[in-house]
């Protein structure tokens, strides 16, 4: 069984073909397949409704969110259900007043699920597919199966230092992330700058004498850095009427790997407005669902930059 992050199912023919009929739908519940669909309301009684093509569907508050902890679900949690997609469980049916037949769903039952037969067999070092949900300035909240969410803390983005996880992401994102660690409450840390190139394979993408963009993300009294890549960034040197956050077109003026430094000068500057740098998975992540060792420094360089997924 495949425990993919909400929102992956929507659009799926195998989603559809489970939903599509009262016949598919008791199917799935003799099966009790994961199934997925868009809230459309939250009533006064902070229960969720679907429409499972035609038939009414209702997620009672107490199916809306698992907690490992057993930990009461807030109003909020259920709130801002409405209007995103939503995996669940059917549990049962039953006769409204009006006659209309009606689908028990629970978002619960899949999360738990979920959590018992794939989040706890997880180990650091995994490699999974995550869905961003939310941004907060020490981090971005990211999907990592049926609505469990993890925290991809800002110093495990990238190699190259961004002041807001906004400047990377948006929520809906689609990525894959690493297990980073897992704490004694269950609790699981993600990391995705292992994914996104050594030094060396992002500076093998540009050579001296080219001119490139770049966004300025820190100011420092002898320098300015430049980020060409999410994992490489450049000095130039320190000048004036330069902004944090702005788009620089910058000379490559040498790459020296010994010392892991790419010095540039900055020729041009302009608010950065939407422009931002491609996010690149170096990994095939199809292939390769695991990483016991990440270094990112070059092999002549004397300065290590790695990650251990295999040590405690």
């Amino acid at each position: 069984m495949v425990y993919k992050p909400e929102g992956y199912a929507i659009g799926n023919t195998e989603n559809h073909e489970n939903l599509c009929s009262l016949p598919a739908l008791e199917r799935a519940l003799d099966k009790q397949k994961i199934l997925e669909s868009t809230a459309l309301l939250c009533d006064s009684n902070f229960s969720l409704h679907f429409d499972l093509y035609g038939i009414r569907g209702i997620m009672p508050r107490s199916e809306v969110q698992f907690s490992a902890q057993g930990e009461p679900t807030k109003d909020i949690a259920v709130l801002t259900r409405v209007g995103k997609p939503t995996c669940f469980k059917i549990i049962g049916f039953r006769r409204e007043s009006d006659g209309n037949l009606c689908a028990i769903l629970s978002r619960k039952a899949a999360q738990a699920e979920c959590y018992y037969e794939y989040i706890r067999t997880l180990m650091p070092g995994d490699i999974l597919p995550a869905r961003v949900t939310h941004l907060e300035s020490f981090g971005a909240f990211v999907d990592i199966g049926c609505g469990i969410i993890s925290l991809l803390p800002i110093d495990a983005i990238s190699v190259s230092r961004i002041s807001h996880p906004r400047d990377r992401f948006q929520p809906g994102d689609r990525i894959h992330v690493l297990i980073r660690s897992i704490d004694t409450n269950g609790r699981i840390y993600v990391s995705g700058r292992e994914l996104l190139g050594t030094w060396a394979e992002n500076a093998e993408k540009f050579t001296v004498g080219q001119t490139v963009m770049g966004i300025v993300r820190s100011m420092e009294s002898y320098g300015i850095f430049v980020e060409l890549t999410p994992n490489l960034a450049g000095l130039a040197e320190p000048k004036d009427g330069i902004a944090v956050g702005c788009t620089a077109a910058v000379y490559i003026k040498s790459i020296l790997p010994e010392k892991m430094k790419i010095k540039l000068v900055i020729i041009d500057t302009h608010p950065s407005g939407d422009f931002k740098l491609p996010v690149t998975c170096f990994i095939d992540t199809k292939n390769i669902t695991h990483m016991d060792h990440w270094c990112y420094s070059p092999a002549c360089c004397p300065r290590r930059i790695e990650t251990r997924f295999d040590t405690p």
